[in-house]
């Protein structure tokens, strides 16, 4: 059985505390410009930084539906901090991806312009198989009418505030632990597949 790695416990103390420095900076700056894309894409950063302090085991990760709340993870203390088993982490990197497969292709059906497998019907029938698959395999959450649950509710059924908020911890999350699943790769480097 090949060994997973993971990046040093170092290097990504290192990290939480560049994204921490960051988080703080975006929620200073975001108070006098609330709408700024930029700003509040620093601020979403902190799935990613809170996703590490999980790694870390210094946070709890929440549910996929529920983001990080950012003053919290801005706040951490890196004390203490011990990496948590290569295999538990990859588990939930699988997660993540899986949670970021379903914003990317809530996104491609909404856009219709991406054909389906040849042995799927429907995108509602991929997706249900995907939900039930990632379920039996102990990386989602029981599905609910053939989707992920998510807010209460089937995936589908979300408003695009809701979509965007999915997506958005999704994909923080996804890169934090691709990122930590890829020794050698640097933060900006990290491809994710989904």
């Amino acid at each position: 059985m090949v060994r997973l790695k993971l990046q040093s416990e170092r290097d990504v103390v290192g990290r939480c505390e560049t994204l921490r420095d960051d988080l703080r900076r975006g929620l200073d700056r975001l108070t006098a410009a609330p709408s700024d894309a930029s700003l509040i894409e620093e601020v979403w950063r902190g799935e990613a930084l809170g996703t590490l302090l999980w790694a870390l085991q210094l946070a709890e990760l929440p549910p996929y539906d529920e983001a990080f709340v950012p003053e919290e993870v801005a706040a951490a203390d890196l004390r203490g901090a011990e990496l948590r088993e290569a295999e538990e982490v990859e588990l939930e990197r699988e997660s993540a991806r899986l949670w970021h497969w379903r914003a990317r292709t809530a996104e491609l059906q909404a856009d219709g312009s991406v054909a389906l497998p040849e042995r799927f019907a429907s995108f509602d029938q991929l997706v249900a198989s995907v939900a039930m698959r990632g379920y039996e395999q102990g990386l989602l959450p029981e599905p609910v009418r053939g989707d992920f649950r998510a807010y209460g509710s089937a995936y589908r059924s979300l408003d695009a505030g809701r979509l965007s908020e999915a997506h958005a911890i999704a994909a923080e999350r996804h890169h934090a632990l691709s990122w930590l699943t890829s020794p050698g790769t640097g933060w900006g480097e990290v491809v994710l597949d989904t």
